[in-house]
């Protein structure tokens, strides 16, 4: 699931002083996973440095980053249970027999990565609507069709029943879903759209050319606050940070996003980006149209900036 990945909730750890073979540092951090999902690890280039896919034969160097972007823990450990707190903290912005919608606040991850893990949205979408749990692919998913930062805000949708998750699925794959977020940036970005490939690189994407996956994002000013700018953004691909690096690539980095060089900005906690829309497409009728508008404080914060 690529789009809106949740890479700031990743499964990254310091290779240890002894160092050696990527099998045998893996084995050492996660004692308790099996050789099979090991495997399974380096067989799908979850295991990775810097960005760079690791093989399980690879030396690594004591002090080394290494992101997993997977899970060592079985399917069934890592399904996401029902969580009453953290469904409280979030609100149900629409419901049908098929999916359910709802507003995810900042600082709340998508899913959870560690067994046992609580307070993530998934959580707290199976805490209210159970059967969301068997509807996914992925057992920590929770039925979620797609991933917001944790420190991003807004709609996040999962599905009620299997064949609504595989339809949605196909409907993200193929670009049929809309995306639009509302980002406040320092200045305006320098192009109507970016274009560039991204790659990950440890936590964070960067532009590269050469090994970038192709994504873009389409960029409106819809408000100016000084030296500040109320940025839409339209997401046409789903990848890793995508409008973060695109907006800090076009120079407009988002608010208090540090990663990408986002400055601070009083009063804010975290960074702004809000995903405002979503428009899902439907059996047979017009899209499903969800509009989520942004948290209180945040609308408080631009009250602040135009004052």
């Amino acid at each position: 699931m690529n789009d809106d990945a949740d890479p700031d909730h990743p499964d990254t750890f310091t290779v240890d002083a002894e160092g050696g073979r990527a099998d045998r540092v893996l084995t050492r951090h996660f004692p308790g996973a099996s050789r099979r999902r090991m495997a399974e690890l380096f067989a799908a280039g979850a295991v990775r440095v810097h960005g760079r896919v690791v093989k399980k034969g690879d030396f690594l160097d004591p002090g080394a980053e290494v992101t997993l972007t997977a899970t060592p823990a079985g399917g069934e450990d890592l399904r996401a249970q029902p969580d009453p707190a953290a469904a409280a903290r979030l609100r149900v912005v629409h419901v049908d027999d098929e999916l359910v919608v709802v507003d995810k606040p900042a600082g709340m991850p998508s899913q959870p990565l560690r067994a046992g893990e609580r307070g993530t949205a998934a959580n707290g979408v199976v805490a209210l609507y159970p059967e969301c749990a068997g509807a996914s692919d992925d057992a920590r998913d929770g039925g979620l069709v797609h991933r917001l930062d944790i420190g991003t805000s807004g709609a996040l949708a999962a599905a009620r029943t299997r064949a609504a998750w595989l339809r949605l699925r196909r409907a993200f794959g193929d670009g049929q879903v809309t995306k639009e977020y509302l980002a406040l940036t320092y200045g305006a970005p320098i192009a109507a759209e970016c274009l560039a490939p991204l790659a990950q690189r440890g936590r964070k994407v960067a532009v590269d050319h050469a090994e970038g996956l192709p994504a873009h994002t389409m960029f409106e000013v819809v408000q100016k606050l000084g030296d500040w700018r109320l940025v839409r953004c339209r997401a046409v691909t789903g990848r890793m940070h995508q409008i973060r690096a695109h907006l800090a690539h076009c120079g407009a980095p988002i608010a208090g996003d540090a990663l990408y060089g986002g400055p601070a900005l009083p009063g804010l906690e975290g960074f702004f980006l809000h995903a405002a829309k979503l428009a899902l497409p439907r059996d047979g009728g017009a899209p499903l149209i969800v509009d989520v508008p942004l948290p209180a404080d945040r609308r408080a914060l631009i009250g602040t900036l135009t004052g």
